[in-house]
């Protein structure tokens, strides 16, 4: 009975409580639990950089610009005779004419701004800040100044290299990565706003790689810190305290939006400048158009991207390393070609002579090519061809295409009217190919055309003047 009852006594036992490591643990693999199943966090916001620190760290790095230009000037007033300017045309009467005053030289000031890059005084600004000056004088952020003279310019960026004359031991701004800017970073701006002296002003980037028609290698950062005239050259930092861009424009008519040169490109050309005082750059000897989204359906594309080659320089590097027209240009030495305007950027970047590698889609198939570059010369075209115009409504026509066509003398088809405002043809336009074939005459044009699916897109390749493109015709 002892054993019967021991055993079940045993049987129905209470367990002995769980020892103090071993509820530590189960907390933990609760916890742990709890953790894993739950939602991930959002990256913690980085606190806002103190301003008031930088922009005592980086103001000592940036310099105000007085240049000075001769210009011939006359007897005071700007050059009118002061009694002139009160009393109108001297004489009356039939009276002599009194003799004018001696002309003069006049001198003309501007205002602009730069940084240093080099403690024996070497200076970066913008081209337009010291265009014909005659004099430069540069004060420092102590109010130190001294005369400078111009190292190199290179008017494509709207940069120029200058070197103080007697400076030493300056501070020095480090360059940044414009590349690795990310669009909503705060950026600083500091410059001589008309003529007031050192300024700073705070904001964010706004946009990368804007293109606002300053010239063939576009690529601006947009910011809404302030930049006024007399910013021009100076620079724009990150929070680091790095020069990412050199302020250069302001929109005419708008408010709060500023652009500014990207740092990388200055850091391309600076070599060059402080070695050579100019700028040599490749070219691939080619003219290009943007792919609109009707030419990437011509040409096969779901996304249109890269540079589509509309025509070549005759024994250029592009001719010479087998490009031809109807190719479409998507990287150059790896690095991918995603707007037209990419194109030139990337090739300039490159000296005169360098071999390139330039990847293309033939046909809907890739392919690359290797091209020696060829030197860019200051009157060369920059590779950019005209983009893309819109065909001139004309009065009604019944062609079910949107223009109408007719035989030219000699052979081909040449554009009379065009009647869909939205077309990218042109009167006057000569077609020379659809869809990769030769354009005989107006009747195998139609017939061509006629065999088209609604919804499909006829790719022209059209001589306008002198220039010879590419332009989409939609089937409907």
């Amino acid at each position: 009975m002892l054993g019967s009852a021991g055993c079940g006594h045993e049987a129905h036992a209470t367990p002995p409580p769980p020892s103090t490591q071993e509820v530590a643990q189960q907390v933990s693999a609760e916890a742990a639990a709890a953790v894993t199943a739950a939602p991930a966090a959002p990256a913690p916001v980085p606190a806002t950089f103190d301003v008031a620190d930088l922009a005592q760290r980086v103001t000592p790095m940036v310099v105000n610009i007085t240049t000075t230009q001769k210009v011939a000037g006359g007897p005071g007033y700007g050059g009118i005779d002061p009694f002139e300017f009160f009393f109108g045309p001297r004489g009356g009467g039939g009276g002599e004419r009194a003799p004018r005053a001696p002309e003069r030289q006049m001198a003309r000031t501007a205002l602009g701004t730069g940084f240093i890059i080099d403690p024996e005084g070497f200076i970066v600004t913008n081209a337009h800040v010291i265009e014909g000056a005659d004099d430069v004088k540069v004060r420092l952020a102590d109010e130190r100044e001294f005369g400078a003279d111009v190292v190199g310019r290179d008017t494509k960026l709207d940069l120029a290299l200058l070197k103080l004359r007697g400076a030493s031991g300056l501070p020095v701004a480090a360059l940044g990565s414009s590349e690795a800017l990310r669009v909503g970073e705060h950026v600083l701006a500091v410059g001589n706003p008309f003529g007031l002296g050192h300024t700073v002003t705070l904001g964010i980037v706004s946009a990368k790689a804007r293109s606002i028609g300053a010239g063939p290698y576009d690529d601006f950062i947009q910011t809404d810190a302030s930049i006024n005239p007399g910013n021009s050259g100076g620079p724009l930092f990150n929070w680091k305290g790095e020069v990412i861009g050199i302020n250069t424009a302001i929109r005419a008519g708008a408010n709060g939006i500023g652009f500014a040169t990207p740092v990388d490109a200055l850091r391309d050309i600076l070599p060059q400048l402080r070695e050579k005082g100019h700028v040599e750059r490749g070219k691939l000897g080619l003219l290009f158009q943007p792919l609109t989204a009707d030419l990437g359906k011509a040409f096969g594309m779901d996304t249109p991207k890269g540079a589509l080659v509309s025509d070549l320089e005759p024994g250029g590097a592009a001719a010479r390393a087998g490009i031809k027209p109807g190719d479409i240009v998507v990287a150059v030495n790896g690095t991918p070609i995603h707007h037209a305007e990419d194109l030139p950027r990337k090739v300039a970047r490159h000296a005169p002579g360098t071999t390139i590698k330039v990847s293309l889609l033939r046909s809907g198939k890739p392919l690359e090519v290797t091209a020696k570059l060829d030197q860019l010369g200051d009157s060369d075209g920059e590779d950019l061809d005209a983009k893309p115009t819109r065909g001139q409504k004309s009065p009604a026509a019944t062609n079910k295409y949107g223009f109408q066509f007719s035989d030219l003398a000699g052979g081909g088809v040449r554009v009379d009217r065009v009647t869909d405002s939205e077309s990218e043809l042109s009167p006057g336009d000569v077609l020379l190919e659809v869809n990769g074939a030769p354009v005989r005459d107006a009747k195998a044009l139609d017939a061509a055309l006629a065999k088209m699916k609604p919804g499909t897109v006829a790719a022209f390749k059209v001589r306008r003047g002198k220039i010879t493109r590419f332009a989409a015709l939609p089937i409907k």
